[in-house]
């Protein structure tokens, strides 16, 4: 048969790759680098998924230019359009013709019109890339410059074409088309290179699993809801649970020998567990993989290596440059043998049930693989974090008498929130309950006096229960009663937070006419939480998956935001905004500035000249400073570029001129972000909705990106590949 090269991004893809080929040829190999075995299916990790584009294009060419003649080479790109594939189709097109068959039918990732759906919706619609740098492509064809053709059309097709993908059998016919021209580049998903290895025909002897006696490494690189179940599982098993502190690693300070005399007594899973810069996280996983590599030193150890960036690190601290698959302990989880005969089990890191890690483990030990979890069966999500240590996130109830306690039920029992935060709600748990009954949901709403009382288990709310509503409260209705019950609940989750005993708050919504009828005159949560910090200032930031905006200015009148609006007040409010999308993960965000007037002035045509006086002088000094920011620009122009991605941040000048804009494209995703406090607010940017509060309608969408979002910018988070 035609010998087959895979070029794939990561670690943990290539050998997912690997894996779907098992059942048809034994003949695999797993490489690092450029360094293309010589197996019918020959599998190359390159690592480039985190890289810059052009480092990314030159090791694809310089890959390509070790590919046997007359061998298939498939490209292995991530099935949400992640990393460098522009880069990687631009390499692979100095080849020949190139055919782009993206999507994973089986998760719901399907290609079309061009564009990639994910569950129904455009990749550009969802928030699945809120950890880049960038926004998500809106079709593959805009992505590469290409154009969409047919599956029919593919026997003849040259250069770069994209063509729709939504079945298996879309797959199957994409190769069928190019059988007999080998000289085609695939490039897609897993997916794709199980058609491809459907295609060869045939079946495998499967390898052979000895037991060794050699206890596993388990390296936890995820935190999702999962992979903390499947630790405690671990756990159950007898296995050791070993942590070490992110600081200590990044800075060399932890002790290895702790390492090495656990695995003398038995198999360890180790996790790492607190606050890492969202920029050191590369690093953290190097630190780790060397921590690693000394307390294994001497030892004949197994392992098993969950996530991309951490797997891929521990295989090179450790002098692997290839391994032999084995076979699948489940889907998505391939066992390998290095040149030494140890035995190293990969797996994406948010793949699995709960018993996946420990059937990893237990075939590892001598077990046998359980071969029938399919990417349906998998707990699959985008999120790759790396610490079980998840951030603690005070979640207050808001005013009772709306629709507060019918968003924070179902958002809290939802299992993705569970893989993000620890949520505890500062509110009333009878008042859950009667929210919980409304909406016909079973739960478990437990009344604690303390964090450190809480209990993150599937089906459990946890709830510092303060008791203030009556049990007669009616749902809709304006109440000075749940007016001070709201500020609260805002009270204590403030005095936590100044404590260090949560990371984050989010805020169910308040009713400002109930909370001034209570004797509280604060124009709502961000004046609120200011004062209750002692905070001087603050800015409110409202997110959506497709736009950030900062205000410089907020709860006052037109004529008072003018007035107040100083070049001091601007250039702090920027780096406010700044600050926060770093911690997020982009490094380097543009920013762009709205004008005051129509047309930012226009040269002084509307106006007095207030954008030279106290814009122009803020965008100075903070571009002196290296800060990307670019202003004043008319607001129209600036949020019609924002939307299409010109700008990672706007900065409003007042109110309405950023509320306007954040509505329009979807309230119901819009989040109320306040940053300038002792640790980060998130808010749903929906109000109390009195008209439905009660009826069960209401849509818990919006709190659950709150959730995500409160976590994703808390201040204590680690993040391993």
């Amino acid at each position: 048969m035609t010998s087959l090269v895979v070029l794939a991004d990561d670690l943990s893809g290539a050998a997912e790759v690997a894996g779907v080929f098992l059942d048809r040829t034994s003949d695999v190999s797993l490489t690092l680098d450029a360094v293309i075995g010589s197996a019918t299916v020959s599998v190359v990790d390159l690592d480039t998924r985190a890289l810059a584009a052009e480092h990314a294009q030159s090791l694809v060419s310089s890959a390509l230019r070790s590919v046997p003649a007359g061998a298939r080479v498939l490209a292995k790109i991530d099935s949400l359009l992640r990393g460098n594939v522009a880069a990687t189709v631009r390499a692979l097109s100095a080849r020949g013709p190139v055919i782009v068959a993206g999507g994973l039918p089986l998760l719901d990732r399907v290609v079309r019109g061009g564009v990639l759906h994910v569950d129904g919706r455009p990749l550009a619609d969802t928030d699945l890339w809120h950890a880049e740098s960038e926004a998500p492509p809106e079709s593959l064809p805009l992505m590469l410059d290409a154009p969409l053709v047919t599956i029919d059309a593919l026997s003849v097709a040259t250069g770069v074409v994209v063509c729709d993908i939504e079945s298996d059998a879309d797959l199957d016919a994409v190769v069928a088309a190019v059988a007999d021209r080998p000289e085609v580049t695939l490039v897609g998903t897993s997916a794709l290179a199980a058609a491809v290895a459907r295609g060869l025909g045939g079946t495998a002897t499967p390898h052979s699993v000895s037991r060794t006696g050699d206890p596993v490494l388990v390296v936890v690189g995820t935190a999702s809801s999962v992979a903390v179940e499947q630790v405690r599982r671990l756990a159950e098993d007898g296995v050791r649970l070993l942590t070490v502190d992110a600081g200590d690693v990044l800075a060399g300070l932890a002790d290895a020998r702790e390492l090495s005399s656990a695995l003398r007594d038995g198999s360890v899973a180790l996790t790492v567990t607190g606050s890492v810069d969202v920029a050191r996280t590369r690093d953290l996983s190097v630190a780790l993989a060397e921590y690693v590599r000394a307390g294994t030193d001497g030892l004949s150890v197994d392992l098993a290596l969950t996530g991309g960036e951490t797997a891929r690190a521990v295989i090179t601290a450790l002098g692997i440059d290839t391994l032999r698959p084995l076979g699948h302990v489940h889907y998505g989880a391939v066992v390998s043998v290095d040149p030494r005969g140890r035995r190293v089990a990969t797996r994406p890191g948010s793949f699995g049930d709960r018993d996946s890690l420990s059937a990893i483990h237990s075939y590892l030990t001598g077990g046998s693989p359980d071969t029938t979890l399919r990417p349906k069966d998998t707990a699959m999500t985008s999120t790759d974090l790396s610490t079980l240590d998840l951030p603690v996130v005070a979640l207050t109830m808001g005013d009772g008498a709306g629709i507060g306690p019918e968003v924070i039920v179902p958002a809290v029992l939802d299992a993705k929130v569970a893989g993000w935060c620890k949520p505890v709600v500062i509110g009333d748990a009878a008042r859950l309950r009667l929210a919980a009954d409304v909406l016909g949901v079973q739960c478990d709403i437990v009344s604690i006096e303390r964090i450190a009382d809480a209990e993150f288990t599937s089906g459990r709310i946890n709830v510092i229960d303060l008791g203030l509503l009556p049990a007669d409260l009616a749902w809709g209705e304006l109440s000075a009663v749940a007016g001070h019950a709201a500020y609260e609940y805002i009270r204590v989750a403030a005095e936590l937070a100044v404590a260090g005993d949560v990371q984050a708050i989010c805020t169910a919504p308040l009713n400002k006419e109930a909370l001034h009828a209570a004797g509280h005159i604060f124009p709502g949560h961000t004046e609120l939480l200011a004062h209750l910090t002692g905070t001087e200032e603050v800015s409110m930031m409202l997110s959506t998956p497709k736009l950030k905006v900062i205000h410089v200015t907020t709860h006052i009148g037109l004529l008072d935001a003018v007035a107040k609006i100083e070049p001091g007040l601007v250039e702090r409010t920027v780096r406010r905004g700044y600050e926060a999308l770093v911690r997020s993960g982009n490094s380097n965000p543009k920013i762009g500035l709205c004008g005051i007037n129509p047309h930012a002035g226009e040269n002084g045509l509307f106006g007095y000249g207030e954008e030279d006086q106290k814009i122009v002088p803020a965008v100075e000094k903070l571009q002196a400073d290296g800060i990307d920011a670019v202003g004043p620009l008319p607001a129209d122009t600036a949020f019609f570029l924002a939307g299409r991605g010109d700008y990672d941040l706007i900065v409003a000048m007042y109110h309405d001129q950023g509320h306007g804009p954040v509505k329009v494209l979807g309230i119901e995703a819009g989040v109320n972000i306040t940053v300038g406090l002792p640790v980060i607010r998130t808010s749903v940017d929906h109000g109390t909705a009195f008209d439905i509060a009660g009826k069960g309608i209401a849509e818990a969408g919006s709190m659950v990106e709150a959730l995500r979002q409160a976590a994703e910018l808390a201040t204590s988070t680690a993040d391993v590949g």
